[in-house]
């Protein structure tokens, strides 16, 4: 079930919503139990074949943390780690037979020439998800930081519905004594007002930007993939029109996810925290995918050893943690270059900064800080392209008409004032964009722009609405950038007021109203 259809927002969210706080009025456990049987049903809307592997994973990992539990219990640590280790191969041998069975196969089939294939392997909704939170609780577990051992508890933080297609990677502790709290199952309407303001917000992004600019970005990679070559101006506008879409839409999804929580009273981590603004590929990734980005430190990146063993040894340990983060957005060589990319913009990172401490260099100011924001905006839509293109011979075909290796279109009316400049080679006069005639016109300009404006100059959700802290906050686990909002305007702040009402009522309506076709998240697919 889509979050941006009617059957979810007309029927499915008002009738949990109140079967919810219907049975929380005297009966707490009850109203869990109902809201775990609606996350189950939102699941299974999809696919309910996938119903069962959900509950087979859940109930093997439950099993597996009791294990371990009573194992520590006994002081026999060496069997409680080991049990830990097989819990987590059997999650990660699931995971890799759905998502990389196919991708494995053909690699090998073309490595050794052999017919080596796999049929009718189907991935399932979440998986990568709903696997690495229940990694996270086994490793709590171990580490004696889960107290709640009850099943439908556990039940329902693994299915909770807001989280569980898209994100974010939820923690137990974060989770559970919400649910459990005497208030959870009580209406606060300032919660359900906020939390409705929240989902109009990224309902609005999902239909009326995201969408629309995927309009622009599907025909010219779509083009390059069946053999085009992009000219000069067509290839960045893929290339922008992708990377603002992928902003909307994974922002939509983690703001339509934290309004819908909020209305149950829940309060879901941060997941997203204006990455667009960074001014450093550091900085993008603490603030995009937040709650992965910490999984993927946490779980990967310090076991490996962190930076606690010299810089080379921290290089090594950030290149294979992107290169795995790469790996686990899909199976496709693509995944593993951007990847790659990303762990060497790191690398590169951490570099300057300590050349920039020994010498003793300051932050160069407006000037400098605007470029550092350029560089690294750039950088991430190179990265980008190789995570939207089909495979990486149509990156690198995107990258050499961004280059402008393949030439420059230009609508066929400038040819008599730029005729001395036509040269067959590299500037023609065969309409601006041939690989996509939609783009002739004026329009995708404007849209770009107002999405990098809104991407850059608008406060988030968790500014706009920080007087009713919207979010789930550990900043010792977030880390400082969320800490430190950009400054945001009073006037932008959102308030109870009857402007804000009819405001947000008639883009509500607008995006109901633009629902004129079903469009999955991008991160569904992962």
């Amino acid at each position: 079930m889509l979050f941006n259809s009617y059957t979810f927002i007309l029927i499915f969210l008002p009738i949990v919503l109140a079967g919810y706080f219907l049975f929380g009025t005297d009966r707490r456990y009850g109203a869990m139990v109902w809201l775990t049987l609606a996350s189950l049903i939102f699941y299974g809307w999809w696919d309910t074949r996938f119903v069962s592997l959900l509950l087979i994973s859940v109930i093997f990992n439950y099993t597996a943390s009791l294990s371990i539990f009573r194992s520590q219990a006994l002081a026999r640590m060496t069997l409680a780690k080991g049990l830990l280790a097989l819990a987590i191969a059997v999650d990660l041998l699931l995971l890799g037979y759905y998502k990389y069975a196919y991708f494995l196969a053909e690699n090998v089939s073309n490595l050794f020439g052999v017919g080596f294939t796999v049929q009718g392997v189907i991935l399932p909704l979440g998986i990568s998800f709903f696997t690495f939170t229940q990694i996270a609780y086994l490793v709590d577990t171990l580490q004696g930081k889960v107290n709640d051992r009850d099943f439908v508890h556990y039940l329902l933080f693994v299915t909770y519905f807001p989280h569980l297609i898209a994100g974010p990677v939820l923690h137990h502790k974060e989770m559970m004594p919400q649910f459990s709290s005497a208030k959870a199952n009580l209406p606060d309407w300032t919660n359900i007002t906020v939390g409705a303001s929240i989902f109009v917000l990224g309902l609005a992004k999902k239909v009326l930007i995201a969408d629309n600019l995927s309009g622009f970005a599907t025909p010219i990679f779509d083009a390059v993939a069946a053999g085009g070559q992009p000219m000069l101006l067509e290839s960045w506008i893929g290339a922008l029109a992708y990377t603002m879409q992928l902003y909307f839409d994974f922002s939509a999804y983690s703001d339509m996810a934290v309004g819908i929580s909020l209305m149950f009273n829940i309060r879901l981590p941060v997941n997203f925290n204006t990455p667009y603004k960074s001014t450093s590929i550091i900085e993008f990734w603490k603030n995009w995918h937040i709650t992965l980005s910490r999984f993927l430190r946490d779980y990967l990146y310090i076991p490996l050893g962190g930076n606690r063993r010299g810089s080379q040894r921290r290089h090594i340990n950030l290149m294979v943690t992107m290169l795995l983060g790469g790996l686990w957005h899909g199976a496709n060589w693509t995944f593993v270059v951007w990847g790659a990319l990303h762990g060497g913009y790191l690398i590169v990172n951490h570099a300057w900064r300590a050349i920039k401490q020994e010498l003793g260099w300051g932050d160069g100011g407006r000037v400098a800080s605007f470029f550092a924001w350029a560089l690294t905006f750039i950088a991430v839509v190179i990265g980008w392209v190789f995570f939207r293109a089909a495979d990486v011979g149509v990156a690198l075909d995107m990258l050499r008409g961004m280059m402008g290796l393949n030439g420059l279109s230009l609508p066929a009316s400038l040819q008599p004032s730029l005729s001395v400049m036509s040269d067959p080679g590299w500037l023609k006069f065969d309409g601006a964009h041939p690989l996509n005639p939609k783009l002739n016109n004026t329009d995708i300009f404007l849209n770009l722009g107002l999405a990098l404006l809104i991407a850059t100059q608008l406060p988030n959700v968790r500014q706009m609405f920080r007087a009713y802290q919207p979010v789930y906050e550990d900043i010792s686990q977030l880390g400082p950038p969320l800490d430190n909002p950009h400054p945001v305007r009073t006037h932008i702040l959102w308030a109870p007021t009857r402007k804000h009402a009819w405001l947000f009522g008639l883009i509500f309506a607008i995006s109901l109203m633009s629902l004129n076709r079903m469009s999955e998240f991008i991160y569904f697919q992962f």
